[in-house]
């Protein structure tokens, strides 16, 4: 693997693949009127769209702002000689919201959920010559719907911004066998070189065996540090061995190790997927993270992945890893992924430059039965898609209560967050789980993370006086005295995250001051940031007790004009100034 092969699921690569990215026909359809008109027999629609970018932003070539809640997509595409002889996958990276799509007018498959990728076997029902696939989404301005930082009236307020409507991330073509890998679970990956693997085959039981190469490095032409094969009697299979002289991950020594899986019955190699594995182990144990048993601090910052030309679709896969790196060269060792589920291509250069991840549900805004499936349902998906990835560190399904207004008051609510939290462990029991990041915890989060916009320094030092000195965290938080955990639930050792400080507002020229600055911090230039930052940091770090931050945030966003960088990536002082002083204050004292 090499930094310019541009796969849309890097941990998951096979050699064959086409993007359907680019121009395709669009229309808007606001009076529901496209199924009964027969729209989807391929019909050629009126508008054109530039895919992967939702109509919403200017890359789309539409860049309309109003509110259109059902959108239609069409293209022709052909199928390369031999593609078709066993299955062909048409992938979607991430449709908002719900979509149905047909191939050559006959109904493919659907799916509910906008921010996580599916796919359908598309054989059945292609043609010879040129084929045509057609899509209609809904995307409704519902506040039930996990919408994220999406504002549920389609105007920006406050910290909601502009919807992003359809396919926002890649659609791809992949040839694949009938009988093939199907999946991989990183059991073990741990920096003493223990390698444990499960792998899934799209299979019946039967006589197959999986072999496994681990290659020194993603180059494709490392050498093979360790092989390992398995006969499989059903369609999954397990395998484990320990590599010589490992090389731990981390951020400061990002080793990734190439994976090589290949399916063979009677001799004959089925299906080869290509993949990679970073040796690594995080917890938390005293009140503190340890990783690789190191006690590390965890110095990340809040990223709500918006561009100006494009909102949530990334502008490039070059874009995704720049905020990678501008996120390195600032000083952090993290980073909070707020209210999305980034691109995989993202995790990938996170893997590969050295970031460690908090991981985020989109959350709705008001809460029903159905909001609630409709979140376990997506969350699941988005934990199975990304749980090998070696920079996460932590899953966090929701946000300051976010679609649970009536929480403290309601038992069914905090149940489900209980089984938010259960279902998520079942998963991926490896990792540590926020439960509602912010305040109102329940018994089981992993971290006692709390937001906190005190300013100015002194001020948010003096609130944590008594737990510097007692090790117990303030019974209610910042924000309208809201209690750090509820009713029934207590604060049991856990590490104590800032996970949300900071957030030194610039108001622009001639901008209508919005209710934001009733509750961060202003300052008027950016000398001024520069004071401001330098203080809380300094403030920040006479905290011992604390076992991370998260500040508020990477970049502005629409009129949230609170980033270290401008929306358009200029940085607003020196980075080598910001991680000089990460240096100093954070990552200079003793384990």
């Amino acid at each position: 693997m090499t930094d310019t092969d541009l796969h849309p699921r890097p941990q998951w690569r096979r050699a064959t693949w086409m993007s359907l990215d680019g121009t395709w026909e669009f229309a808007f359809d606001d009076d529901d009127i496209g199924r009964t008109e027969g729209w989807q027999d391929g019909r050629a629609l009126p508008l054109a769209i530039d895919v992967p970018f939702p109509y919403q932003a200017a890359r789309s070539g539409l860049g309309t702002r109003d509110i259109h809640e059902i959108v239609w997509y069409s293209r022709g595409f052909t199928v390369p000689p031999g593609w078709a002889d066993e299955d062909l996958l048409l992938h979607f990276g991430a449709v908002d919201y719900a979509t149905e799509v047909w191939i050559n007018a006959r109904l493919a498959g659907r799916n509910r959920g906008g921010h996580v990728p599916f796919s359908f076997n598309i054989a059945p029902f292609l043609r010879e010559g040129e084929n045509r696939v057609t899509l209609r989404v809904e995307d409704r301005q519902d506040p039930c719907q996990p919408r994220g930082k999406q504002s549920a009236s389609g105007v920006p307020v406050r910290i909601y911004y502009y919807c992003t409507t359809g396919i926002w991330q890649t659609v791809w073509l992949e040839p694949v066998p009938a009988m093939r890998l199907d999946g991989l679970r990183l059991a073990q990956a741990a920096p003493d070189g223990t390698l444990a693997l499960d792998v899934h085959l799209h299979a019946p039981a039967g006589s197959w065996t999986v072999e496994l190469d681990v290659l020194a490095s993603l180059d494709e032409d490392a050498a093979v540090v360790a092989r390992a094969a398995t006969d499989a009697a059903r369609a999954s299979a397990s395998l484990q061995l320990q590599l010589a002289e490992p090389r731990p991950w981390s951020p400061e020594q990002p080793h990734l190790y190439g994976l090589r899986l290949r399916l063979v019955r009677d001799g004959v190699v089925l299906d080869s997927v290509t993949s990679y594995a970073g040796l690594r182990d995080f917890s938390a144990r005293d009140a503190h993270f340890y990783l690789n048993g190191r006690r590390t601090f965890l110095l990340m910052v809040l990223d709500q992945g918006y561009w100006p030309d494009t909102l949530l679709a990334a502008p490039s896969d070059e874009a995704l890893r720049a905020d990678v790196e501008w996120i390195r060269k600032m000083g952090f060792n993290a980073v909070r992924k707020h209210q999305k589920i980034e691109a995989e291509r993202w995790l990938y250069w996170c893997d590969r430059l050295g970031l460690l991840v908090w991981e985020e549900m989109p959350n709705a805004r008001n809460w029903s039965l159905a909001a609630e499936e409709a979140l376990l349902a997506e969350w699941e998906r988005a934990v199975a898609r990304d749980l090998n990835h070696p920079s996460i560190v932590a899953w966090v399904p929701v946000v300051e209560s976010f679609g649970f207004p009536a929480l403290r008051r309601h038992p069914g609510q905090q149940a489900f967050l209980e089984r938010l939290a259960m279902r998520t462990r079942r998963i991926d029991p490896s990792r540590d789980i926020v439960d509602n990041d912010g305040w109102e915890h329940t018994n089981l989060t992993d971290i006692c993370s709390i937001h906190d916009y005190s300013q100015p320094a002194e001020k948010l030092v003096a609130r944590y006086a008594d737990m510097q000195r007692t090790g117990q965290p303030p019974a209610k938080g910042w924000y309208k005295d809201k209690p750090l955990f509820l009713p029934g639930g207590q604060y049991r050792g856990q590490p104590v995250v800032l996970s949300e400080v900071g957030g030194f507002l610039m108001q622009p020229a001639g901008q209508q001051r919005d209710r934001l600055f009733d509750y961060y911090g202003n300052a008027a230039t950016t000398e001024d940031l520069w004071h401001q930052y330098r203080d809380l940091m300094a403030g920040i770090a006479s905290l011992t007790a604390l076992a991370g931050i998260c500040y508020t945030q990477l970049t502005d966003v629409e009129h949230e004009q609170n980033g270290l960088l401008t929306y358009g990536r200029e940085p607003k002082f020196d980075p080598e100034r910001l991680a000089a002083l990460h240096r100093e204050l954070f990552f200079s004292r003793p384990d």
